[in-house]
């Protein structure tokens, strides 16, 4: 199975989210991340899925979500022409015997303090989302407290935009 993640321009509606993401479902699709908010502009928002299938099938969603009457546009990104980024929040245990290891790993793959106590810090991460996972991963040596992760968020390369598609 391959990991596909694609943008859903849709009218900015109630139910919206439910009827797209009711879809997945119905093709048996499980979503392993989503992110969902308003565009450019109020009447639009964009849902960004990223899950695991298979070609066709994912081919077959994309054909269905196109007869939603509130789809307006759909952007399949591949790596080479997209940039995607998750956010990642982690909360560690601060211990005296594992504070400055904790803190050169996050520095090496620049992540952010942005709460500090005495027995736990927080750390916020940007990137793509494998490292996020390569983060995550180094992390599990030490004591996690807590995670909280977005799901992707992505854009086209270049000046191509969703509407465009579609010639909105």
């Amino acid at each position: 199975m391959k990991q596909y993640t694609i943008a859903v321009l849709v009218n900015n509606q109630f139910g919206v989210l439910n009827r797209v993401t009711s879809m997945f479902r119905r093709r048996q699709f499980n979503i392993s991340a989503l992110s969902v908010s308003e565009t450019e502009s109020i009447e639009y928002s964009r849902i960004t899925v990223t899950f695991d299938g298979e070609e066709l099938s994912k081919q077959q969603l994309v054909n269905q979500l196109y007869k939603l009457p509130d789809v307006v546009s759909i952007k399949d990104f591949s790596d080479q022409s997209s940039l995607s980024f998750d956010l990642l929040l982690i909360k560690m245990k601060n211990e005296p015997a594992t504070r400055e290891e904790i803190r050169a790993a996050a520095q090496a793959f620049n992540a952010e303090i942005v709460d500090y106590y005495k027995d736990s810090m927080t750390f916020r991460l940007t990137d793509n989302p494998r490292r996020i996972d390569d983060f995550i991963n180094l992390m599990r040596d030490y004591t996690i407290l807590e995670i909280c992760r977005s799901g992707s968020v992505s854009l086209e390369k270049g000046s191509t935009t969703i509407k465009q598609i579609i010639n909105l």
